[in-house]
């Protein structure tokens, strides 16, 4: 089941929200009143807007001063998520998080020479992208889900917004993050040589086995709302077609090879590796 509405807490989000019903010819309701409900009042509306006991979960797009969220819901939980790029999170992975010796940096080639241009075929949320682009990296995007894609454009939106006002070094980071309108293959068919990049850099999606609390809750909504990426083999052939220096495949720990085929190299975590295909 896709997003079945769109919910706008916002008097000066009403326009946006309704822009985007259209875009998802789904219905958008305004519910401003709410703005400053209690969050037990708040749920309980959102409750009252989906189908009683739906066998899978429930999502709504909802639109506040803070922007766009997609909400999951079922009889037990509501999951919210959102692209963020601002929170004190994030600006603490930011400052602190490790700099170029973090390891999605070591396996786009951060760790020495010129700063490489990168092709994010799978942005998600804009979190990897994020980071490489707070490293230097001047990255293009695409997102092939609509819902997830929408989310990104809006928190690209709402950082460019807080960046204005409160970090002008948000600012440049964001300027060297373009969202591409179009999918990864598409894109990466068309381009010319001039704008070859040299990292094309792939996170599929994979199967979530476990329910813990170590996996992040927007994946759990991915997975059910997106399901999984059956063309990651064959994107991963025309990545390495494109990319000048390399192709760089992040996976679980315990997933197999795209495509059965073994990299040039990996990088292994407590959770997630880098596949690294050397180009050229």
């Amino acid at each position: 089941m896709k997003v079945s509405k769109i919910i706008s807490l916002s008097s000066a989000q009403v326009a946006r929200a309704g822009a985007l019903a259209e875009r998802f010819s789904i219905p958008c309701l305004d519910a401003s009143e709410l703005a400053n409900a209690k969050a037990r009042m708040l749920e309980r509306y959102l409750r009252s807007q989906i189908e009683p006991h739906a066998e899978q979960p429930s999502y709504l797009f909802l639109f506040s001063d803070q922007g766009l969220s997609l909400l999951q819901l079922n009889e037990a939980s509501l999951l919210s998520i959102r692209a963020d790029f601002y929170s004190p999170t994030v600006s603490y992975r930011r400052h602190k998080g490790g700099g170029k010796g973090q390891m999605i940096a070591k396996a786009v080639g951060l760790h020495s020479g010129p700063t490489p241009t990168v092709f994010d075929a799978t942005a998600g949320l804009g979190g990897d992208a994020f980071v490489l682009a707070s490293l230097g990296c001047r990255l293009r995007m695409t997102e092939r889900v609509p819902e997830v894609r929408a989310l990104l454009e809006d928190g690209l939106r709402v950082a460019q917004e807080w960046g204005a006002e409160h970090d002008d070094s948000l600012l440049d980071i964001l300027a060297r993050m373009l969202l591409v309108d179009s999918d990864a293959a598409t894109h990466l068919q068309a381009l010319d040589e001039l704008n070859r990049p040299d990292v094309v850099y792939l996170d599929p999606m994979f199967p979530v086995r476990s329910k813990s609390a170590q996996v992040k809750k927007e994946m759990h909504v991915f997975h059910q709302l997106v399901g999984s990426d059956p063309d990651a083999d064959e994107l991963l052939d025309l990545a390495c077609s494109c990319a000048r220096k390399r192709v760089v495949v992040k996976r679980p720990r315990i997933a197999p090879q795209l495509a059965n085929t073994p990299p040039s190299y990996t990088l292994e975590g407590k959770s997630n590796r880098f596949d690294i295909y050397v180009c050229g």
